[in-house]
């Protein structure tokens, strides 16, 4: 199922706008790629949110939003059932903070989270001199103090624009759980083992090795915010034959262990 965004793009676009809204539940999203002139701030209530903008694939997991910033073209991505987005777009000039005119992912604290969820009945452009004009402008003043500086995340590598790589980085997800090795992917595409290597270090600066660890490791945030899966058995359906080296690697990437995150990503309240 396709989200329609055009007819929203339109209206964010909009002169004299200063703040709007777009908060929406849905079991798919996926939208055409595009840009606004406003920065916008989405956040995911639960799941996995990919992010793709012209170089980038970002992954925005459950309680972290994203900040992205006017003229950057992107779209979104998301597989999750009842996934729930909050979006938000300010209008920026030159005197505002430059957290707001930079590309990133944070973690929403408790305070924020709860001020995001205070909005969900909100959507459309928003009236001067009401509550939730105001309640926006105080969110846009203290963002930049309420984000926890020491949270891992931003969680992203370069997104291949070679067809082939990105033909690659699909049947790799398709088959997350087994044990590929270079030689084997290059046989099953009908090249040879250097050209693939070749591939991977010019067009995303990463050897095969990494790149195939980044996808296990953002398939394990899917699983672990599922909620259905214990952690041994995320290890083995992302390719792990251990619990203690999926832990591990886990930790390389993100700088917390496994069951860190989840505790992270559950302690919320029910929407």
């Amino acid at each position: 199922m396709m989200f329609d965004w055009k007819p929203t793009f339109e209206e964010v676009d909009q002169q004299g706008i200063e703040f709007y809204i777009n908060h929406f539940q849905i079991d798919k999203v996926e939208s055409i790629k595009h840009q606004h002139n406003k920065t916008q701030l989405l956040y995911a209530e639960g799941g996995i949110v990919h992010i793709f903008t012209q170089e980038q694939h970002w992954y925005l997991p459950a309680r972290c939003f994203m900040i992205i910033p006017a003229d950057i073209p992107h779209y979104i991505l998301s597989l999750n059932q009842n996934i729930q987005l909050f979006n938000y777009y300010f209008e920026i000039d030159e005197s505002d903070n430059e957290f707001f005119k930079k590309k990133n992912i944070y973690f929403a604290n408790d305070l924020l989270r709860e001020m995001i969820l205070y909005t969900r009945n909100w959507n459309g452009p928003l009236k001067k001199n009401t509550t939730p004009y105001f309640f926006l402008r105080a969110i846009k003043s203290v963002l930049p103090d309420l984000i926890d500086k020491e949270i891992p995340f931003p969680i992203q590598h370069p997104f291949p624009k070679d067809e082939k790589l990105i033909e690659i980085a699909r049947f790799l997800n398709r088959n997350i759980e087994k044990n590929f090795t270079l030689e084997e992917v290059a046989k099953e595409f009908g090249m040879s083992s250097r050209t693939l290597s070749r591939k991977f270090k010019t067009n995303i600066g990463m050897n095969y090795v990494r790149f195939l660890r980044s996808l296990r490791i953002t398939k394990s945030l899917e699983l672990i915010a599922e909620n259905k899966y214990n952690m041994y058995e995320i290890a083995m359906l992302v390719g792990y034959n251990s619990l203690s080296t999926f832990s591990n690697i886990f930790f390389k990437v993100l700088n917390m262990r496994p069951t860190e995150y989840q505790q992270m990503i559950q302690h919320r309240k029910d929407f």
